[in-house]
């Protein structure tokens, strides 16, 4: 063996030639990975608030409703508003000046529900 054979035989580092490249597609994989993993969790989170949003809204409109503030039905206002915010009234119950829904929508073959209540504030002196 020529000293320049051995020389190159040993040098250090020598083997890792190309491992950077590797590492960087291992890390690119990895990051889209996790990526397509957590895209869906944050737009169910993000469905599950617009739902929220539509219990709440509608629950107002037909409380405006019960109060008298507002004519018409209390359910139908409350319906109507739920579908304009891109959910489905599951159910509605007035009882007197306070009015119970509840909001479903799906999202991923996976039905996301919500309720909401709203009324006159109670323990406040008119």
């Amino acid at each position: 063996m020529a000293r320049g054979d051995w020389w190159r035989a040993v040098r250090p580092g020598d083997h890792d030639r190309g491992s950077g490249s590797l590492l960087t597609i291992a890390l690119v994989g990895s990051v889209t990975a996790l990526m397509g993993l957590c895209l869906p969790i944050f737009a169910g989170l993000a469905v599950r608030q617009s739902v929220a949003g539509a219990a709440d809204s509608a629950a107002l409109a037909a409380a405006d409703v019960m109060s008298g503030l507002v004519p018409g039905y209390p359910c139908d206002s409350a319906r109507r508003v739920a579908e304009a915010n891109g959910a489905t009234l599951a159910s509605c119950e007035p009882d007197g000046l306070v009015v119970s829904v509840s909001a479903t929508r799906q999202f991923a073959g996976i039905t996301i529900t919500s309720s909401a209540t709203a009324g006159p504030p109670t323990g406040v002196p008119d």
